[in-house]
């Protein structure tokens, strides 16, 4: 999934889970979960792109992600925590932040190439127009779940 489709899963255990003991597993745990649901994100055809054009594209998404984030919280959840909500978008997104430094800049850290190995045999890969569809509807599911229940 994009960067923005974990942060906004984050976002929403950040405002329904008030117990971190059980909220950081849950935020790590959904990064996996929904890696696992076909989807589009930045990397997606990357070899068309170019390692330049993904590292940009996925600044942007990380950007986006915040924001969105952030609009979340104001709009839907206001009574959450924004530190919180930060520190979950952290850990709902920490396995791509581990895998980044092997996929763009080549550093062999063993943690980073475990990351990028794992991603590529549990991440499920949609091109556009589907795969973005996937994440809204999914993104959509949980909002509406989380919101009135």
């Amino acid at each position: 999934m994009t960067a923005t489709s974990h942060a906004l899963i984050g976002t929403i255990i950040a405002a329904k889970v008030g117990n971190p003991a059980l909220a950081i597993p849950l935020a790590l745990a959904s990064h996996f979960a929904a890696d696992m649901v076909p989807h589009w994100d930045v990397a997606t055809n990357s070899k068309d792109k170019g390692t330049k054009r993904v590292l940009i594209d996925a600044t942007l998404d990380v950007i986006v992600g915040f924001l969105l984030s952030y609009s979340l919280i104001v709009l839907v959840f206001p009574h959450t925590n924004l530190i919180y909500a930060f520190f979950l978008i952290i850990i709902a997104q920490l396995p791509d932040w581990f895998f980044c430094p092997y996929y763009f800049f080549n550093l062999q850290w063993k943690i980073s190439r475990w990351a990028y190995n794992f991603g590529k045999r549990t991440n499920m890969e949609l091109d556009k127009p589907w795969g973005i569809i996937s994440q809204i509807a999914v993104i959509s599911l949980l909002v509406y779940l989380a919101k009135n229940f």
